[in-house]
């Protein structure tokens, strides 16, 4: 989604959020990370004066106040976390671990085949079809990708081939480059 993104090319508008769109905004984030409820006044203060970025592709990122991007999202997808929020807050989102071959391929933009989360070094949270998942590798700390999956975990586990994950935003892409929009 963001190999080819670039800033200063792909942006298209700035806007306010009124109170009303934050507020859903809020609830459906809610909705989709549970375990993100006793932090959301963290990440998404209520009195925060929160913007959108709206770029080609229709893809919409939200930002905070700080400029700090959070949320983005391709039409009328669901939100994903930012690489940036989610390795602040480590827990709200199932995790999915690549072996050490796959590393490469998901840094360069690659979706994440079967083979890679059923290998031995590989790990699996058990989620179904379509769920936000943060992409970790095998020993390392932090995710290096945030992902969709296409299949859910039995039939990745049961298929063994094709894409199993989806990948959506990874580290050093042009979201991840993007600086603070003030």
């Amino acid at each position: 989604m963001f190999k080819k993104f670039d800033e200063k090319d792909n942006v298209s508008s700035v806007l306010q959020l009124k109170s009303s769109v934050q507020k859903a905004i809020r609830v459906k984030l809610l909705e989709s990370y549970p375990h993100l409820e006793n932090f959301i006044d963290v990440v998404l203060p209520k009195k925060d004066s929160l913007r959108i970025i709206k770029c080609h592709d229709h893809i919409e990122i939200i930002v905070n106040s700080n400029g700090e991007l959070l949320f983005f999202r391709q039409r009328d997808s669901q939100w994903m976390p930012t690489l940036k929020l989610f390795h602040k807050y480590p827990f709200f989102l199932p995790m999915h671990q690549v072996d050490k071959g796959a590393i490469r391929f998901v840094l360069s933009g690659a979706n994440v085949m079967c083979p890679g989360l059923t290998s031995p070094g590989a790990k699996m949270t058990d989620v179904p079809t379509d769920t936000v998942v943060a992409i970790m590798a095998e020993g390392k700390e932090h995710a290096l990708a945030i992902g969709k999956t296409a299949l859910s975990s039995d039939d990745i586990a049961k298929v063994n081939k094709g894409i199993g994950i989806e990948n959506c935003h990874y580290l050093n892409d042009g979201l991840w480059q993007m600086k603070p929009v003030k």
